[in-house]
């Protein structure tokens, strides 16, 4: 049994006349005005003794600040934890969700959620990104939940990584029921993604037809390697683009969405050496359409 030590509270003094959010801000060492405001609404913060809720209260020199710990109560996700310890947690993250913050988008992502999941019982939790998924892609996302954590995934990527199993609902049928695609591809400067003769980084698909039906086929695909687009652009080179791919061709969209999703992630943990998978459920849809 491990025996954790209790968490304490913390307190800061007032050293200049103000009010207590961007106090708080400064004090916590977190730019997340969310996060902050999130110790206030769960009664957190206390002001000479005493519990404050409004952000704007006023504070004077000498006075102190107490951040009360969390009760070890998580937030709640909009989507599936797959699994969470103390040095990971893997979610099934939805369609349409970035994995982090891009030029356009900072607020709306998979890591700014998790995030604020972990700090509702701990506000100086924190999790680190290990790998992406696309935007619109849906299924297994790992992240870290220390640095020591990040740093052995990445560092050693190739070495611990076991599979990545996706699963791809395409537009007819490929020619061939099982086969293993390897082409180099390069991205032009409208960042689309080809394959060329030559001057372009090797990348390597393996696909095995699991369901045929009329119109669309159920592929299972695994990765050797890891590029940009990659099975998108293997898939409609092949003459069956994944649905819902306008970009690379595809003439349909049946479920709304980009029918690609990350079904099975294998590896062997770098801290404890062990091999653990974690799958994600087919969506739904998928299945009706073949």
């Amino acid at each position: 049994m491990i025996h954790q030590k209790p968490k304490t509270s913390r307190q800061y003094r007032v050293e200049e006349p103000g009010t207590l959010l961007p106090f708080l801000l400064t004090a916590v060492g977190d730019k997340s005005r969310n996060t902050v405001k999130g110790l206030l609404t769960r009664g957190q913060v206390q002001v000479e003794g005493k519990t404050v809720t409004r952000h704007d209260h006023p504070l004077a020199p000498g006075q102190t600040v107490t951040i009360q710990p969390g009760t070890g109560k998580k937030g709640k996700l909009p989507f599936p934890v797959l699994w969470e310890d103390e040095h990971i947690l893997v979610v099934d993250k939805p369609a349409g969700l970035l994995s982090m913050a891009s030029d356009k988008e900072k607020v709306r992502t998979a890591y700014r959620q998790v995030t604020d999941y972990v700090r509702a019982g701990d506000p100086r939790a924190r999790v680190f990104i290990v790998h992406r998924l696309d935007r619109d892609t849906s299924g297994v996302l790992l992240f870290a939940k220390d640095e020591a954590t990040k740093r052995a995934f990445q560092d050693n990527w190739e070495k611990i990584i076991r599979r990545r199993g996706y699963l791809a609902l395409v537009e007819g049928a490929p020619p061939r029921q099982a086969d293993t695609i390897r082409t180099l591809l390069r991205e032009n400067a409208a960042h689309r993604v080809y394959s060329v003769p030559s001057g372009g980084k090797e990348a390597i698909t393996h696909y095995r037809t699991v369901k045929q039906g009329k119109r669309y086929s159920l592929l299972e695909v695994d990765l050797s390697t890891g590029r940009k687009n990659q099975i998108r652009v293997h898939l409609s080179e092949l003459g069956c683009p994944v649905a819902g791919d306008r970009t690379y061709g595809a003439a349909t969209d049946p479920l709304g969405r980009l029918c690609l999703h990350a079904h099975e992630l294998t590896f062997l943990h770098p801290l404890t050496g062990q091999e653990t998978t974690f799958r994600a459920d087919l969506p739904r849809g998928f299945q009706k359409l073949v």
